[in-house]
């Protein structure tokens, strides 16, 4: 049986999420001066066959065309955004989530997290997330080596067509196995054997994310992408509804981006796309109530822990602001303090630990230490009281 939402409530519901997790719509981030009055820019040279190589039509890899035509690359800060577009010849909807400018496992995490909040919302509370890296080019030069070297001592076992694609790339010679479930490609090299420290660590972070937010998971190493598209991390969100499944696909492309652009460029996306919901000729942004909190962080631990407090916040119904790829102090209280947010939470190392907040009053111009259920209560009253 198919999930009841229409194309109506999964436009609702996608963009409700998405901007309640940071993400703006591309028109929005477009509006910046320094990118409406940019001197000079981009252009993506990426191609039709390029788009193809992503699984997902291209969506994914839309986004190197976006950044250069919107004049991205003006902007230092991060860039979290949306687009809902519509799948080419199918014509059915898709929600496309980006980020530039993070090289931190941050930016993963938070597509992981919405992309979860995204699938429960629609009815999906079933799910799992796959994740793999192939890593850095250090790490993919090993694991591409050795996997090489693994096909050529098993190359009379191997089927014509699989070894037809090892005259193009190795990786294409595996995606034909592991779709064709071929023992081999069970027993080929794990690329997590192979990753470089900083390759490691990153993939770390995110097992740590995972482990933090309960979220059901697995390690898959046979997770792969086109070896054009795809470097470190590779995810999946998969539903468990064999009836009418959804998969959210995601991973790093910066290795594209750079290819295709001439400039190295932190990148990485995840892509839902909707079977049997085709998009309306007008797509229309949800009015979201005006957030008047504002969620700081400091460190790895409390970045996470701003990451899930959002979501809770997001389930007690109170809309929040933050910037949670951003690592400065500083520079988060100043972005509170513009946006004129009433209150601004701020989780550090001694709040993480304790499972506090400090709670900072931005008209009082006090603070206070409080545990996160009072915080929930206290907000939630303050909320009530002003909307």
């Amino acid at each position: 049986m198919n999930p009841t939402f229409t194309t109506n409530d999964f436009i609702r519901i996608a963009s409700t999420v998405a901007e309640h997790y940071g993400f703006d719509p591309i028109q929005q981030i477009s509006k910046d001066p320094l990118c409406r009055d940019c001197p000079q820019t981009r252009t993506s040279k990426a191609t039709a066959k390029d788009r193809k190589k992503d699984a997902l039509h291209g969506l994914l890899t839309n986004g190197s065309v976006a950044y250069c035509e919107n004049g991205w690359h003006q902007l230092e800060r991060p860039i979290f955004s949306y687009s809902l577009e519509s799948v080419p010849r199918t014509g059915e909807i898709a929600l496309s989530l980006q980020v530039f400018h993070v090289e931190k496992s941050i930016a993963e995490a938070v597509l992981i997290q919405a992309g979860r909040t995204l699938l429960s919302e629609l009815g999906f509370a079933d799910h799992t997330v796959y994740v793999n890296s192939l890593g850095d080019q250090e790490s993919h030069t090993r694991y591409i080596r050795e996997l090489t070297n693994f096909f050529r001592k098993r190359i009379e076992y191997l089927p014509l067509t699989a070894r037809e694609l090892m005259k193009e790339h190795v990786i294409l010679s595996l995606l034909h196995l592991i779709e064709k479930e071929h023992e081999i490609a069970y027993k080929a090299p794990n690329p997590l054997e192979y990753l470089s420290d900083t390759s490691r660590k990153h993939f770390r972070e995110i097992i740590e994310y995972l482990d933090m937010s309960d979220a059901p998971y697995e390690i898959n190493p046979l997770l792969l992408g086109h070896h054009e598209c795809y470097s470190d991390t590779l995810f999946t969100i998969e539903t468990e509804n064999t009836e009418y499944p959804l998969v959210i696909r995601g991973g790093r492309y910066q290795n594209f981006m750079q290819r295709h652009t001439a400039a190295p460029t932190p990148a990485v996306g995840a892509v839902l796309i909707v079977p049997e919901r085709k998009i309306p000729t007008r797509v229309s942004r949800p009015r979201l109530p005006q957030p008047d909190v504002f969620v700081v962080h400091l460190g790895f631990g409390p970045r996470v822990r701003t990451l899930l407090l959002v979501d809770e916040l997001r389930q007690a119904g109170i809309p929040v602001l933050h910037a949670i790829a951003t690592d400065s102090l500083s520079a988060q209280l100043r972005e509170a303090e513009r946006l004129g947010c009433a209150y601004t939470v701020i989780i550090g190392q001694k709040e993480y630990v304790e499972n506090s907040v400090i709670l900072r009053d931005m008209l009082a111009r006090n603070q206070e230490t409080i545990s996160q259920d009072q915080l929930h209560k206290k907000l939630k009253r303050s909320y009530a009281t002003t909307s």
